[in-house]
Protein backbone atom coordinates (compact mmCIF):
# COMPACT_ATOMS: atom_id res chain seq x y z
CA UNK A 1 0.00 0.00 0.00
CA UNK A 2 1.60 3.47 -0.86
CA UNK A 3 0.44 5.69 1.76
CA UNK A 4 0.19 9.85 1.01
CA UNK A 5 1.67 12.40 3.76
CA UNK A 6 0.84 16.02 3.18
CA UNK A 7 4.00 17.74 4.21
CA UNK A 8 7.59 16.66 5.36
CA UNK A 9 6.61 17.19 8.43
CA UNK A 10 4.10 14.97 8.09
CA UNK A 11 6.11 11.63 7.33
CA UNK A 12 7.00 9.27 10.16
CA UNK A 13 10.09 9.72 11.65
CA UNK A 14 11.87 6.59 10.51
CA UNK A 15 10.93 7.43 6.69
CA UNK A 16 12.57 11.09 7.03
CA UNK A 17 15.93 9.74 8.74
CA UNK A 18 16.22 6.48 6.49
CA UNK A 19 15.23 7.97 2.90
CA UNK A 20 16.15 11.89 3.48
CA UNK A 21 19.39 13.10 2.44
CA UNK A 22 20.95 9.92 0.98
CA UNK A 23 21.45 10.81 -2.81
CA UNK A 24 22.91 14.34 -2.92
CA UNK A 25 21.68 17.41 -2.68
CA UNK A 26 18.42 17.17 -3.99
CA UNK A 27 17.14 14.27 -1.61
CA UNK A 28 17.63 16.32 1.07
CA UNK A 29 15.09 18.29 3.61
CA UNK A 30 16.79 21.45 2.72
CA UNK A 31 15.63 20.98 -0.54
CA UNK A 32 12.28 20.12 -0.45
CA UNK A 33 11.68 22.69 2.23
CA UNK A 34 12.40 24.68 -0.34
CA UNK A 35 10.41 23.18 -3.47
CA UNK A 36 7.28 23.13 -1.07
CA UNK A 37 7.53 26.76 0.26
CA UNK A 38 8.62 28.09 -3.56
CA UNK A 39 8.46 25.80 -6.06
CA UNK A 40 4.77 24.62 -6.18
CA UNK A 41 2.87 25.58 -9.39
CA UNK A 42 -0.60 26.93 -8.40
CA UNK A 43 -3.42 24.82 -7.42
CA UNK A 44 -0.91 22.00 -7.22
CA UNK A 45 -0.76 19.79 -4.25
CA UNK A 46 2.36 18.33 -3.05
CA UNK A 47 2.34 14.75 -1.41
CA UNK A 48 5.09 12.31 -0.09
CA UNK A 49 4.19 8.67 -1.14
CA UNK A 50 5.45 6.16 1.13
CA UNK A 51 5.75 2.23 0.67
CA UNK A 52 6.64 0.16 2.62
CA UNK A 53 8.08 -0.03 6.72
CA UNK A 54 11.41 0.92 8.33
CA UNK A 55 14.08 -0.67 7.10
CA UNK A 56 12.51 -1.23 3.74
CA UNK A 57 10.73 1.70 2.58
CA UNK A 58 10.11 3.87 -0.62
CA UNK A 59 9.65 7.75 -1.11
CA UNK A 60 8.50 9.55 -3.91
CA UNK A 61 7.48 13.14 -3.48
CA UNK A 62 4.85 13.62 -5.75
CA UNK A 63 2.80 16.80 -6.93
CA UNK A 64 -1.51 16.76 -7.82
CA UNK A 65 -2.30 19.10 -10.22
CA UNK A 66 -6.15 20.17 -9.92
CA UNK A 67 -7.43 17.45 -12.22
CA UNK A 68 -6.35 14.87 -9.62
CA UNK A 69 -3.34 13.22 -11.97
CA UNK A 70 0.01 12.55 -10.23
CA UNK A 71 3.43 13.56 -11.06
CA UNK A 72 7.18 13.66 -10.04
CA UNK A 73 7.47 16.69 -7.66
CA UNK A 74 10.01 18.22 -9.82
CA UNK A 75 10.87 21.73 -10.43
CA UNK A 76 12.78 23.10 -13.31
CA UNK A 77 15.37 23.56 -11.31
CA UNK A 78 15.41 19.92 -10.20
CA UNK A 79 18.81 18.58 -11.33
CA UNK A 80 17.63 14.78 -10.31
CA UNK A 81 15.10 13.40 -8.86
CA UNK A 82 16.30 10.43 -6.27
CA UNK A 83 14.34 7.20 -6.06
CA UNK A 84 14.79 6.86 -2.21
CA UNK A 85 14.68 3.25 -0.91
CA UNK A 86 16.25 1.58 1.56
CA UNK A 87 18.57 -1.28 0.52
CA UNK A 88 16.07 -4.10 1.68
CA UNK A 89 13.09 -2.27 -0.27
CA UNK A 90 10.70 -3.87 -2.07
CA UNK A 91 10.58 -1.57 -5.35
CA UNK A 92 8.36 -3.92 -7.37
CA UNK A 93 5.68 -3.99 -4.72
CA UNK A 94 6.39 -0.22 -4.77
CA UNK A 95 5.83 0.04 -8.62
CA UNK A 96 2.72 -1.96 -8.09
CA UNK A 97 1.32 0.25 -5.11
CA UNK A 98 2.29 3.43 -7.72
CA UNK A 99 0.00 1.64 -10.34
CA UNK A 100 -2.93 1.53 -8.19
CA UNK A 101 -1.96 5.17 -7.17
CA UNK A 102 -2.73 6.12 -10.45
CA UNK A 103 -5.99 3.90 -11.56
CA UNK A 104 -8.68 6.37 -12.97
CA UNK A 105 -6.28 8.73 -14.21
CA UNK A 106 -4.50 8.62 -17.50
CA UNK A 107 -1.12 8.88 -16.69
CA UNK A 108 1.68 9.59 -14.23
CA UNK A 109 4.87 11.53 -14.99
CA UNK A 110 8.16 10.90 -13.61
CA UNK A 111 11.46 13.01 -14.77
CA UNK A 112 14.58 14.18 -14.18
CA UNK A 113 15.85 10.46 -13.88
CA UNK A 114 19.33 8.28 -13.59
CA UNK A 115 18.56 5.83 -16.58
CA UNK A 116 21.25 3.68 -14.61
CA UNK A 117 20.13 3.70 -11.65
CA UNK A 118 19.12 0.01 -10.96
CA UNK A 119 16.22 1.23 -8.55
CA UNK A 120 14.37 3.11 -11.39
CA UNK A 121 14.21 -0.03 -13.15
CA UNK A 122 13.07 -2.20 -10.28
CA UNK A 123 10.01 0.19 -9.90
CA UNK A 124 9.13 0.22 -13.58
CA UNK A 125 8.97 -3.75 -13.68
CA UNK A 126 6.36 -3.42 -10.50
CA UNK A 127 4.75 -0.51 -12.42
CA UNK A 128 4.79 -1.86 -15.65
CA UNK A 129 3.24 -5.49 -13.79
CA UNK A 130 0.32 -3.20 -12.22
CA UNK A 131 -1.14 -2.42 -15.29
CA UNK A 132 0.98 0.55 -16.21
CA UNK A 133 2.43 1.22 -19.95
CA UNK A 134 6.51 3.23 -19.18
CA UNK A 135 7.08 5.31 -22.23
CA UNK A 136 10.90 6.94 -22.06
CA UNK A 137 11.94 9.98 -23.39
CA UNK A 138 15.49 11.81 -23.15
CA UNK A 139 14.49 14.90 -20.38
CA UNK A 140 18.00 16.82 -20.48
CA UNK A 141 21.60 16.73 -19.92
CA UNK A 142 23.72 17.14 -17.03
CA UNK A 143 27.71 18.21 -17.44
CA UNK A 144 29.95 16.59 -14.27
CA UNK A 145 33.85 15.97 -13.79
CA UNK A 146 34.82 13.67 -11.23
CA UNK A 147 38.38 15.83 -9.98
CA UNK A 148 39.71 12.17 -8.80
CA UNK A 149 42.14 14.25 -5.92
CA UNK A 150 43.18 16.83 -8.80
CA UNK A 151 44.18 20.39 -7.08
CA UNK A 152 43.06 23.73 -9.46
CA UNK A 153 46.26 23.93 -11.41
CA UNK A 154 45.71 19.98 -12.57
CA UNK A 155 42.03 20.79 -13.09
CA UNK A 156 43.20 23.89 -15.22
CA UNK A 157 45.28 21.80 -17.08
CA UNK A 158 42.82 19.39 -18.39
CA UNK A 159 40.66 22.41 -19.72
CA UNK A 160 40.66 23.05 -23.57
CA UNK A 161 43.59 25.61 -24.07
CA UNK A 162 41.30 28.47 -25.21
CA UNK A 163 39.43 28.45 -22.13
CA UNK A 164 42.63 27.96 -19.86
CA UNK A 165 43.96 31.31 -21.54
CA UNK A 166 40.96 32.89 -20.88
CA UNK A 167 40.77 32.18 -17.22
CA UNK A 168 43.97 32.61 -16.68
CA UNK A 169 44.25 36.11 -18.53
CA UNK A 170 40.43 36.84 -17.06
CA UNK A 171 41.16 35.78 -13.53
CA UNK A 172 44.75 37.66 -13.01
CA UNK A 173 42.70 41.00 -14.86
CA UNK A 174 40.40 40.93 -11.57
CA UNK A 175 42.42 40.27 -9.03
CA UNK A 176 45.15 43.00 -10.17
CA UNK A 177 41.92 45.82 -10.26
CA UNK A 178 41.57 47.64 -7.41
CA UNK A 179 37.84 48.24 -8.02
CA UNK A 180 37.12 44.64 -8.25
CA UNK A 181 36.67 41.92 -5.26
CA UNK A 182 35.44 38.43 -4.80
CA UNK A 183 33.48 37.19 -2.08
CA UNK A 184 31.44 33.76 -0.97
CA UNK A 185 28.58 33.94 1.20
CA UNK A 186 28.20 30.74 3.16
CA UNK A 187 26.87 31.27 6.56
CA UNK A 188 22.80 31.99 7.65
CA UNK A 189 23.84 35.21 8.99
CA UNK A 190 25.45 36.34 5.66
CA UNK A 191 21.91 35.32 3.43
CA UNK A 192 20.39 38.85 3.52
CA UNK A 193 22.79 40.41 1.91
CA UNK A 194 23.78 37.90 -0.49
CA UNK A 195 19.89 37.40 -1.69
CA UNK A 196 19.79 41.24 -2.12
CA UNK A 197 23.17 40.72 -4.27
CA UNK A 198 22.06 38.05 -6.34
CA UNK A 199 18.66 39.84 -7.09
CA UNK A 200 20.34 42.88 -8.11
CA UNK A 201 22.81 41.60 -10.66
CA UNK A 202 19.74 38.95 -11.61
CA UNK A 203 17.69 41.86 -12.90
CA UNK A 204 20.06 43.61 -15.00
CA UNK A 205 21.10 40.26 -16.38
CA UNK A 206 20.24 38.44 -19.50
CA UNK A 207 18.24 36.06 -17.99
CA UNK A 208 14.35 35.97 -18.57
CA UNK A 209 12.10 36.63 -15.10
CA UNK A 210 11.93 33.16 -12.88
CA UNK A 211 8.67 31.04 -12.87
CA UNK A 212 8.81 30.87 -8.85
CA UNK A 213 10.53 34.34 -8.32
CA UNK A 214 10.75 33.21 -4.19
CA UNK A 215 12.51 30.06 -5.50
CA UNK A 216 16.32 30.77 -5.41
CA UNK A 217 15.90 32.72 -2.46
CA UNK A 218 14.78 29.99 0.00
CA UNK A 219 16.97 28.03 -1.36
CA UNK A 220 19.86 30.38 -0.34
CA UNK A 221 18.11 30.49 3.53
CA UNK A 222 17.69 26.56 3.21
CA UNK A 223 20.84 25.69 1.94
CA UNK A 224 22.85 28.12 4.28
CA UNK A 225 21.27 26.81 7.12
CA UNK A 226 22.55 23.40 6.47
CA UNK A 227 25.93 24.43 5.55
CA UNK A 228 25.56 23.86 1.70
CA UNK A 229 25.35 27.52 0.28
CA UNK A 230 28.25 28.97 -1.39
CA UNK A 231 26.85 32.11 -3.01
CA UNK A 232 29.92 33.07 -5.04
CA UNK A 233 29.79 37.13 -5.85
CA UNK A 234 31.89 39.43 -7.89
CA UNK A 235 31.89 43.26 -7.02
CA UNK A 236 33.13 46.27 -8.75
CA UNK A 237 33.14 49.22 -6.17
CA UNK A 238 31.57 47.61 -3.94
CA UNK A 239 28.74 46.47 -6.18
CA UNK A 240 28.01 43.60 -7.26
CA UNK A 241 28.60 42.46 -11.13
CA UNK A 242 28.32 38.90 -11.37
CA UNK A 243 26.61 36.32 -8.77
CA UNK A 244 26.79 32.27 -9.14
CA UNK A 245 24.41 29.87 -6.80
CA UNK A 246 26.61 26.85 -5.76
CA UNK A 247 26.08 24.41 -3.34
CA UNK A 248 28.04 21.76 -1.96
CA UNK A 249 26.92 18.53 -0.88
CA UNK A 250 28.51 15.17 0.20
CA UNK A 251 31.56 16.01 -1.87
CA UNK A 252 29.99 17.67 -5.00
CA UNK A 253 30.20 21.50 -5.48
CA UNK A 254 26.96 22.13 -8.45
CA UNK A 255 26.23 25.43 -9.38
CA UNK A 256 22.40 26.25 -9.88
CA UNK A 257 22.10 29.36 -11.47
CA UNK A 258 24.36 31.70 -12.50
CA UNK A 259 24.15 35.73 -14.16
CA UNK A 260 26.05 38.86 -14.62
CA UNK A 261 25.36 42.57 -15.25
CA UNK A 262 25.22 42.96 -19.14
CA UNK A 263 27.11 45.85 -18.54
CA UNK A 264 30.41 44.86 -17.68
CA UNK A 265 30.50 41.54 -20.29
CA UNK A 266 33.64 43.23 -21.59
CA UNK A 267 35.70 41.83 -18.94
CA UNK A 268 34.10 38.67 -18.87
CA UNK A 269 32.96 38.71 -15.20
CA UNK A 270 31.02 35.15 -15.30
CA UNK A 271 34.37 33.61 -16.49
CA UNK A 272 36.22 35.41 -13.44
CA UNK A 273 33.97 34.56 -11.08
CA UNK A 274 33.43 30.79 -12.05
CA UNK A 275 37.14 30.38 -11.79
CA UNK A 276 37.95 32.20 -8.64
CA UNK A 277 34.62 29.75 -7.58
CA UNK A 278 36.33 26.92 -8.57
CA UNK A 279 39.57 27.40 -7.92
CA UNK A 280 38.03 28.19 -3.82
CA UNK A 281 36.01 24.79 -4.19
CA UNK A 282 39.00 22.84 -5.20
CA UNK A 283 42.28 23.50 -3.37
CA UNK A 284 40.08 25.39 -0.34
CA UNK A 285 37.06 22.48 0.03
CA UNK A 286 38.83 19.82 -1.41
CA UNK A 287 35.55 19.31 -3.48
CA UNK A 288 35.48 15.60 -5.32
CA UNK A 289 33.43 16.55 -8.04
CA UNK A 290 31.98 19.42 -9.88
CA UNK A 291 28.48 19.55 -11.29
CA UNK A 292 27.05 22.53 -14.11
CA UNK A 293 23.56 21.22 -13.15
CA UNK A 294 20.94 20.68 -15.74
CA UNK A 295 20.97 21.66 -19.92
CA UNK A 296 23.38 21.30 -22.38
CA UNK A 297 24.60 25.24 -22.63
CA UNK A 298 27.79 25.13 -25.02
CA UNK A 299 29.84 26.24 -22.35
CA UNK A 300 29.48 23.60 -20.14
CA UNK A 301 31.38 21.00 -22.38
CA UNK A 302 34.33 23.48 -22.19
CA UNK A 303 34.58 23.29 -17.91
CA UNK A 304 33.55 19.70 -17.31
CA UNK A 305 34.01 16.27 -19.37
CA UNK A 306 31.34 14.02 -18.65
CA UNK A 307 27.76 14.29 -20.22
CA UNK A 308 25.34 12.30 -18.27
CA UNK A 309 21.80 11.89 -19.77
CA UNK A 310 18.71 12.36 -17.89
CA UNK A 311 15.32 10.85 -19.01
CA UNK A 312 11.49 11.17 -17.97
CA UNK A 313 8.81 8.39 -18.08
CA UNK A 314 5.59 8.38 -18.41
CA UNK A 315 3.38 5.48 -16.48
CA UNK A 316 0.85 5.33 -19.39
CA UNK A 317 -2.79 3.81 -18.15
CA UNK A 318 -4.16 2.26 -21.05
CA UNK A 319 -7.65 1.38 -19.82
CA UNK A 320 -8.19 5.52 -19.56
CA UNK A 321 -8.63 7.03 -23.00
CA UNK A 322 -6.04 10.17 -21.92
CA UNK A 323 -3.59 7.12 -21.07
CA UNK A 324 -4.65 5.63 -24.43
CA UNK A 325 -4.02 8.33 -26.00
CA UNK A 326 -0.50 8.92 -25.10
CA UNK A 327 0.09 6.00 -25.51
CA UNK A 328 -0.97 6.09 -29.53
CA UNK A 329 1.31 9.63 -29.74
CA UNK A 330 4.15 7.89 -27.91
CA UNK A 331 3.82 5.35 -30.98
CA UNK A 332 3.05 8.35 -33.54
CA UNK A 333 6.54 9.85 -32.31
CA UNK A 334 8.78 7.08 -32.64
CA UNK A 335 7.22 6.35 -36.27
CA UNK A 336 8.14 9.19 -37.62
CA UNK A 337 11.58 9.47 -36.02
CA UNK A 338 11.74 5.79 -37.59
CA UNK A 339 11.08 7.29 -41.00
CA UNK A 340 13.00 10.29 -41.00
CA UNK A 341 15.06 10.64 -43.91
CA UNK A 342 18.24 11.30 -43.68
CA UNK A 343 20.59 13.44 -45.27
CA UNK A 344 24.16 13.05 -46.68
CA UNK A 345 26.64 15.55 -47.85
Amino acid sequence: MMQLFPTLAALPGWAADELLDRDGFFSTRAWWRTVWEAGVPEGGTPVFALHGAPGAGVLLPLLRDTSGRLEALTTPYTCLYPIAAAPSADLPAAGRALARLVRGTPALRLDALDPEDSRLAALLQGARAGGLVPLRFDHFGNWREELEGRDWPAYLASRPGALRETIRRRLRAAERDPTLSFACHTAPEAVAEGIAEYEAVYARSWKEPEPFPRFNAVLMQQAAAVGALRLGVLRREGAPIATQLWVVHAGTAAVLKLAHDEAFKPISPGTALSAWMLRRLIDEERVQAVDFGRGDDPYKRMWTAERRQRVGVVLANPLHPGGMAALLRHGLGRLRRTLRPTTTR
